[in-house]
């Protein structure tokens, strides 16, 4: 990989504020990236090796600028993400509109405005979900996350002449602040088969996977780590 900050390649982590992105940026942190955070909220850890940009994803003039912003990368992960959830006869336009804006508008805009900049033979993994196969209840959340699918298998296509790798890494119900997000409470989470929530910490591990040198032929990918709540 080309781009290097210090000596280190190059990560911009969306959603480093909490849950799964957070987990990301530390994985990456520990594994000797220099990750440059994107969030609403500053995150709850330091690095010298860190460095956060405040912005509202929701916007789209704040992700075109904070794209202008990060520097040349050698990975892109998204992760930021919100779950609405609501059976059909319940459903609500704006939330579709929040969770489409958020898993595939700012990835689209964010990935496009730094495709040119990305090193070659760099990575992209998008924050998907297990239930972008369809799930009761959570028919538009799993919409936009099956976008996002084929965005990355899109992009996949894309870009591998330069050696570049998209792939899909797609929990399932994992133990975040998302979990008891009142938004979803009509879908309240299930434990997986295997008896217990899957730990971020784990989704972390896969994505350093994906950014790393094993992971180099793997693109066009979704990635599924679930717990067994997809058996």
């Amino acid at each position: 990989m080309l781009a290097e900050a210090g000596g280190r390649p190059v990560a911009v982590v969306t959603g480093v504020s909490s849950g799964i992105g957070e987990a990301v940026a530390r994985r990456l942190l520990d594994d000797g990236w220099a990750v440059t955070g994107i969030s609403r909220r500053r995150p709850a850890f330091e690095s010298a090796h860190l460095t956060w940009l405040q912005a509202d994803l929701l916007d789209p003039a704040a992700v075109d600028a904070v794209a202008a912003r990060a520097p040349d990368p050698d990975a892109v992960v998204h992760a930021a993400g919100v779950l609405r959830s609501a059976p059909l006869g319940s459903l609500d336009p704006d939330a579709l509109a929040t969770m489409w804006r958020l898993h595939v508008d700012v990835p689209s805009r964010l990935v496009d405005a730094l495709a040119g900049r990305l090193a070659d033979g760099g990575r992209v993994v998008l924050i998907g979900s297990r239930t972008s196969v369809g799930t009761a209840g959570k028919s538009q959340y799993a919409a936009t996350k099956a976008a996002q699918e084929a965005l990355s298998r899109s992009w996949a296509i894309e870009l591998a002449p330069r050696q570049v790798t998209v792939n899909v890494v797609a929990p399932g119900p994992t133990r975040t602040a998302m979990l008891d997000d009142p938004g979803r409470s009509g879908t309240p989470p299930q434990v997986p088969s295997l008896g217990r929530f899957v730990e971020p910490s784990e989704v972390a591990a896969l994505v350093a996977f994906l950014l790393g040198p094993d992971g180099r032929s793997i693109t066009g990918q979704r990635l599924v780590v679930c717990g067994g709540a997809s058996l």
